[in-house]
């Protein structure tokens, strides 16, 4: 049997509309003999007759009707089909699920969010932060779009874009504390009270190898799994404390204090999973990073 195509019901409707072969044929910009040979075709394959032509008018038989509605109810469906693809890749509408290790959000998610907010309002954004495992499980689940984290050692499936490197330094609310002018030897911190992010964050397993590499024993006097709290301790007492330089850039108030010799260096990396498909949205928002991190002056990836 002959599959029934989209013009046969586009042919149908219009002669139902006009009762009329030949004014159907001058709408459709096809002759009244092919118009007639479509429509004979069409009824072959639903094996019913569709059109009553006995009359002077040409009408829909019963099984017609009930044709005719379910063909224009398709045609609608597939019109809106077409028009919601088209919004999708013309970024008026479309919906990114962004996953993000805890400490980006203290100084790169809201430039993000913020310009995708700006440029594609009709986007909508769900942020979930959490550890970089959980981000990597969920991408291969497909519950999550992208992610933001670091690179090295990646799951299976998980493929990573580098996009720059990430300083960790000594941050302190007192300004004088970056007046010395030479970096401040790492062994000066034994002894000194600091703030610290709690063992849920990855960044603190990064610092404390780095003291016990270079056997320094500062006394941990706060911890606290929050950067918002960590970083009104640090403006509000004499504790300093670990964190990302790029802080700094958006909170004047702290300072930050190099190291010697530097804590390591990390790569910051937009994860997805190898193979899948990139939506409009991610692929906007992709776009949207590398641009950030150009702009906002962020050390290049190696």
């Amino acid at each position: 049997m002959a599959s029934v195509e989209l013009r046969h019901l586009r042919y149908l409707l219009a002669v139902a509309e006009h009762g009329n072969f030949t004014r159907a044929a001058e709408e459709l910009h096809i002759s009244q003999p092919t118009l007639s040979q479509q429509i004979k075709q069409l009824e072959r394959t639903v094996g019913v007759q569709l059109l009553d032509r006995t009359g002077r008018r040409v009408r829909l038989t019963d099984a017609g009707a009930v044709y005719t509605d379910h063909a224009g109810r398709a045609l609608r469906d597939l019109a809106a089909a077409e028009r919601a693809v088209h919004d999708v890749q013309n970024l008026s509408r479309g919906h990114l699920r962004l996953g993000a290790t805890p400490t980006f959000t203290a100084y790169l998610l809201g430039p993000l969010v913020a310009g995708l907010h700006a440029r594609h309002p009709g986007i909508g954004l769900t942020l979930t932060e959490m550890p970089q495992d959980r981000i990597e499980a969920a991408l291969l689940a497909d519950d999550l779009d992208l992610g933001i984290a670091f690179t090295g050692h990646h799951l299976p499936g998980v493929a990573a874009t580098a996009l720059f490197t990430e300083t960790l330094t000594l941050v302190t609310g007192a300004p004088v504390a970056a007046s010395r002018g030479a970096p401040l030897p790492v062994q000066d911190l034994t002894g000194r009270q600091l703030a610290l992010l709690s063992d849920d964050f990855a960044t603190r397993g990064h610092i404390d190898a780095y003291f016990s590499r270079h056997r320094a024993v500062p006394r941990i006097t706060v911890e606290a799994n929050s950067i918002q709290a960590l970083t009104e301790i640090v403006r509000r007492t004499d504790l300093a404390t670990v964190l990302p330089d790029a802080i700094t850039h958006d909170h004047p108030h702290l300072t930050p204090v190099p190291l010697e010799p530097p804590l390591p260096a990390r790569t910051v990396a937009l994860l997805h999973r190898e193979g899948a498909y990139l939506k409009a949205a991610a692929r906007a928002f992709t776009r949207l990073i590398h641009e950030v991190v150009r702009t906002r002056g962020y050390t290049p990836a190696p």
